[in-house]
């Protein structure tokens, strides 16, 4: 068994691995490269291996940096199945059609100026119709259900904790009566983090490929971000100034709604002034995901959770305003009243932030407030950096407005979230690839883990290839198995899902649970765990669209 590293092997982005063994070619994320234009020029690169030859993709989440060169991929022979979450299916259909969106208006503007200089017209790297296409192959599952993706091969989506549907994979992987497991724990999450449930503890490995985004160095407590967010927005409003949020489209934007909501309704102190302060979230995109987010309310943690079945909507609030037309979005920038635009994309390389920079960053009385990674080669990362001049659309601007960057908003887990993950391992892996992170990142957190944990990980630097040592994997005997069964803490665990789903479907639990003796076997115990998922998925959904007349 191989893997190789096609992607987010020497930088953030563009992650892609390549996992293959005698009977199958698997790849875990299709993701696009962004950044500067030297990073963007590696999405017209062939793929170091060969489409049509993969048999499906197991994605980890919806961002672009994950999943956006997926079109490319089917348009370049790809047939294969997608996995993924139900809920990164769910935003993988506006991520893809906008991705393709923006890829045909940018080859149009670039073939007009292509034209005017007398040179051919510029194709772009895929359409809204191969997104169209791609999504047709997309696979949804549910966390903690077992899926058998081919006859060597099971994989188990569990919460990532990084935005709406990310996921930790457990891949099994069998060859010659020998089985390995591999984790990739795709992007994590950082712990206590409202919304969504925090990344899930993996117990056992083989070999982990594992994010290092922030491998060397913390952020900030996220109650201390919430509270300079709230200082910030009333400083700069009383001035007359307006507050401007670069934020990704997923994950963030919904956050800042969460806190925006809670702010709103427990802080009565000001309520004069926040009666008249609107807070708009200008990108059609995160208005959509938005929508997507509430009705996927069955992967929220639990205070959101109890939020929604009492019949609250965290993700609301009278001040709130989405703006979906090009002529909403401009009329902000008209308006002269103090206010908040959070608007994508969050790193300020495309889309209406853009604009609303424009107009912005040259009024000593407004703010921009960074609240996610910016990579190099960005203008967001020039912004955080403290560049005081900058070209827009052709136009030279001045900074005189004030720059923030609140790390603790991040949605990636820092060091010491990275490493309290890799620590929750029982025993120590056979080895550990160290990926998506600039160099210095990855060395630093491999020097960390070496210290603390004496693993002695694989630093990926650059596309390479390993071979993974099938012999030394665990012989699979299926008497001792059977014999064995499964655990009594795996028995209890799928118990207490039972116990915690919602009353109104009571009596078909008590079933199920009477179907569950203390010697279940595995594949009856995976079975009734799969229905489990479903029901607790049915039961949240219906909880989120009952309505208070209704109760």
């Amino acid at each position: 068994m191989k893997i190789k590293f096609c992607g987010a092997s020497s930088g953030v982005t563009g992650s892609c691995h390549l996992l293959t063994t005698d009977n199958h070619k698997v790849l875990l994320d299709c993701g696009q490269f962004q950044g500067g234009k030297a990073q963007e020029a590696l999405n017209w690169e062939p793929f170091p291996f060969e489409p049509a030859e993969v048999e499906c993709v197991i994605l980890s989440h919806a961002h672009i940096d994950h999943c956006g060169r997926i079109p490319l991929l089917v348009k370049r022979g790809f047939t294969g199945k997608i996995y993924c979450t139900d809920a990164t299916a769910d935003l993988l259909d506006v991520m893809l059609k906008d991705s393709g969106y923006i890829h045909e208006k940018d080859a149009e503007w670039k073939s007009r100026k292509a034209e005017r200089a007398g040179k051919p017209p510029v194709e772009p790297l895929y359409t809204y119709d191969d997104a169209l296409k791609a999504l047709e192959y997309v696979q949804p599952v549910l966390y903690d259900q077992q899926i058998q993706i081919n006859e060597d091969m099971k994989i188990v989506f569990n919460d990532a904790g990084h935005i709406l549907g990310s996921a930790i994979t457990e891949l099994w992987v069998k060859e010659d009566d020998k089985e390995s497991k591999i984790v990739f724990s795709g992007d994590l999450g950082m712990m206590n983090r409202p919304i969504l449930r925090d990344p899930t503890i993996i117990k056992k490995a083989d070999y982990v490929i594992m994010e290092t985004t922030y491998g060397n160095r913390n952020h900030p407590e996220n109650a201390t971000s919430i509270r300079q967010l709230l200082d910030i927005v009333l400083k700069t409003t009383r001035r007359g100034g307006t507050v401007v949020i670069p934020s990704f489209a997923v994950g963030r934007t919904q956050e800042l709604i969460f806190e925006f909501n809670k702010f709103y309704e427990e802080h009565s102190e000001y309520k004069e002034e926040l009666d008249k302060l609107m807070v708009y979230v200008d990108s059609p995109m995160a208005t959509t995901a938005t929508e997507v987010f509430r009705k996927n309310a069955q992967v929220f943690d639990d205070e959101t959770r109890e939020y929604i079945l009492k019949g609250d909507n965290p993700l609301d609030f009278k001040n709130l305003k989405f703006t979906r037309s090009t002529a909403e979005s401009q009329a902000l920038n008209m308006d002269k009243m103090p206010k908040v635009i959070i608007s994508a994309s969050g790193m300020c390389e495309a889309g209406r932030i853009r604009h609303h920079l424009k107009h912005n960053l040259w009024d000593a009385r407004s703010s921009v407030i960074f609240v996610g990674y910016q990579a190099e080669g960005t203008l967001g990362k020039l912004l955080v950096e403290g560049a005081k001049d900058i070209t827009l659309f052709g136009e030279a601007v001045h900074v005189n407005a004030e720059i923030y960057n609140l790390e603790g908003f991040s949605g990636h887990a820092d060091q010491n979230g990275l490493f309290s993950w890799l620590a929750g391992f029982r025993q120590k892996p056979k080895q550990i690839f160290l990926v998506h992170g600039e160099e210095d990142s990855k060395k630093d957190f491999g020097r960390l883990i070496k210290e603390k944990l004496g693993y002695d990980p694989v630093v990926v630097l650059g596309n390479s290839e390993f071979e993974l040592d099938m012999n030394t994997a665990q012989l699979l005997n299926y008497e001792e198995a059977e014999k064995e069964g499964v655990t009594y803490e795996e028995v209890q665990d799928v118990r207490r899902q039972i116990s915690s789903i919602h009353r109104n479907i009571e009596n078909i639990l008590y079933n199920t649970d009477l179907a569950m003796g203390e010697n279940v076997s595995e594949e009856k115990l995976v079975r009734i765990n799969n229905i489990v998922q479903e029901l607790a998925k049915a039961t949240l959904v219906l909880g989120s669209t009952v309505t208070e007349e209704d109760r």
